[in-house]
């Protein structure tokens, strides 16, 4: 893993049409062998309960801190609210899952994919495993739930090489009926 801009190609109110973005641009990719990430803040037993069927040996700890309780001393999340979870490496099967059992709490899930392929009529040669993400925030405009928010962003992640390549986070765009604004984060993997 490495450091990445991600920028937002699209943002909607409408989950349902933020993760048909998800599911183009996945078949854009190169997925082999790629893996799904989860980042977020949960605030209610019932989405815990939820995503712990999706994820029953998640991995958290409550936001005060550690010593208020983690998936590591054997903790009843439930008991330990709000909490933030970290939870990587998981199979791709396991994000639309993730993503229902939300409800209202923020979150971020990023695929780990192989590379985004090269697109030669476009002049974007491929990107490997080391620079191609894609996230979804959930009820969140940034990549960290700092920014809550009632609306989605698909955020695209390329390769800071002389420059972000605003080629490929354009055509990216493009192909999922979004925009990109210029709007970029740093992505710290």
């Amino acid at each position: 893993m490495s450091n990445s801009l991600a920028a937002a190609v699209l943002t909607t109110a409408d989950l349902s049409e933020a993760i048909r973005a998800v599911r183009t641009l996945l078949d854009l990719a190169d997925v082999g062998r790629g893996e799904v990430d989860f980042e977020a803040v949960i605030r209610s037993p019932d989405v815990v309960a939820r995503i712990r069927h999706v994820l029953p040996d998640l991995a958290w700890s409550a936001k005060a801190g550690k010593e208020h309780g983690s998936s590591e001393a054997g903790d009843n999340p439930a008991d330990c609210l709000p909490i933030r979870v970290f939870d990587w490496g998981r199979p791709l099967d396991r994000a639309e899952p993730f993503i229902a059992a939300l409800g209202p709490d923020p979150a971020a899930v990023r695929w780990d994919l192989d590379e985004w392929s090269a697109v030669p009529e476009a002049g974007l040669e491929a990107i490997s495993q080391k620079y191609a993400y894609l996230t979804l925030t959930v009820n969140s405009r940034d990549l960290y739930q700092d920014e809550p928010a009632q609306d989605h962003t698909v955020h695209v992640h390329v390769r800071n090489r002389n420059g972000f390549q605003l080629a490929r986070a354009h055509w990216l765009a493009d192909q999922v009926g979004g925009r990109f604004t210029g709007r970029v984060e740093p992505a710290y993997l």
